[in-house]
């Protein structure tokens, strides 16, 4: 028993597409020509190149990005500023400590006289750069109870970590006394006793505190 051709070939599919569109005057539409998968021989050429430059070159690429990941710039704003580092060359630079208890005016090794003198290693100092209420002598209740609260102040501030000395101008005043300025971390610390309201800053001459 013979077989019966194929009537779904490939051929006799194109030829009745044809035959349709024909018909239906279409003549100007076209079966679409089937899309190549895969790349050509050209194009997989330039692609294999590319991919071995990108892998010669890569390691350069990375020795040259690697020092600018590691080592942030100031335009970054993560590299330390210059005040910070000022800041820590000074606490660096702070080397002198004592443990200071109080004095009279009478002399002492390392105590507190009142809110702007103090006895350091046998030597008496005056914080140059305020002006504090008197203790010994005041001249009202009000500025006894001020500079009592100085002194006791500017204890704790002494006894509270390394600090320095520092010359501003004169070195002594005409009673012999050191004039220094005593920081720490590079901020003053007669400052900070200006600052809390127990001193003055320092313009050359008393004023009443009564």
């Amino acid at each position: 028993m013979s077989r019966r051709p194929d009537r779904f070939t490939p051929d006799r599919i194109d030829t009745l597409w044809r035959r349709e569109a024909a018909r239906a005057g279409q003549a100007r539409f076209r079966r679409p020509a089937p899309q190549r998968s895969g790349f050509s021989g050209k194009t997989l050429g330039l692609v294999l190149a590319l991919g071995m430059m990108i892998g010669w070159q890569a390691p350069d690429w990375w020795a040259r990005l690697a020092p600018e990941i590691a080592m942030p710039t100031a335009s970054t704003g993560t590299a330390p500023s210059s005040a910070s580092a000022s800041a820590s060359a000074s606490a660096s630079a702070d080397q002198l400590s004592a443990d200071f208890g109080y004095c009279h005016s009478g002399g002492g090794t390392n105590c507190v006289v009142d809110g702007d003198t103090f006895w350091f290693r046998g030597e008496k100092y005056r914080i140059a750069d305020i002006d504090t209420p008197e203790t010994h002598g005041p001249r009202c209740p009000e500025e006894g109870a001020l500079g009592a609260r100085a002194t006791s102040r500017l204890q704790q501030l002494m006894n509270a970590g390394p600090f320095s000395l520092e010359i501003d101008g004169r070195a002594t005043d005409k009673y012999g006394r050191a004039l220094r300025i005593v920081t720490r971390d590079g901020q003053s610390i007669g400052q900070q006793l200006v600052d809390e309201g127990l001193a003055r800053t320092w313009d050359g001459r008393r004023h009443p505190w009564c």
